[in-house]
């Protein structure tokens, strides 16, 4: 720096002679020269790796574009399965309560028959143990009566009378005729 200062004439900052204008000639084709170098190591690889780079994320773009309309395609897919699952489940479960209505009516219709039949046994039951009671009475009341009549007819008959009634009897059971 301190040489070109000193070639610079005084008075004057910037000298435009013939040197001046050949390094700047020099420093244009070395920067001409310099940018060449560069587009043909560094802007075409670059360029290419960035062209590369955004053709990947294009694909990568469609690829997502596809596959987000196969996962929504896979979703309804799905929503229709779980739609199918839910009518399938709610016809098993009406199939199952239509069963168990049956079996319901079915087991109350034969507790309602044997109900009846136990009614119907007690009924005959009762109207047997009412008979008997009936024959047992009579029969206690007919037994009461004799020994009340026996007592009755040993206090108010005398042996005349008993006489009599005994020869009366006899003589009846005599005119009668046996059958064989």
């Amino acid at each position: 720096m301190a040489i070109l200062l000193s070639a610079v004439p005084e008075g004057r900052l910037f000298g435009l002679d013939a040197q001046t204008v050949i390094q700047v000639i020099a420093q244009f084709i070395n920067l001409a020269i310099l940018a060449f170098i560069l587009a043909k190591l560094l802007y075409r690889p670059v360029s290419n790796f960035l062209k590369n780079r955004a053709d990947n994320i294009q694909t990568q773009f469609a690829r997502a574009a596809d596959e987000m309309t196969n996962a929504t395609a896979l979703k309804q897919e799905y929503e229709a399965k779980m739609q199918d699952i839910e009518r399938e489940r709610a016809d098993i479960l009406d199939q199952a309560r239509a069963a168990a209505t049956e079996t319901g009516r079915r087991i109350v219709a034969e507790a309602t028959q044997n109900a009846d039949s136990i009614k119907e046994r007690a009924a005959a039951n009762i109207q047997l143990e009412w008979e008997r009671a009936q024959s047992e009475l009579r029969a206690t009341i007919i037994d009461v009566s004799t020994v009340m009549a026996e007592k009755f007819i040993t206090i108010s008959i005398d042996d005349e009378t008993r006489n009599r009634l005994y020869d009366e009897a006899t003589s009846e059971l005599e005119g009668m005729t046996w059958q064989n």
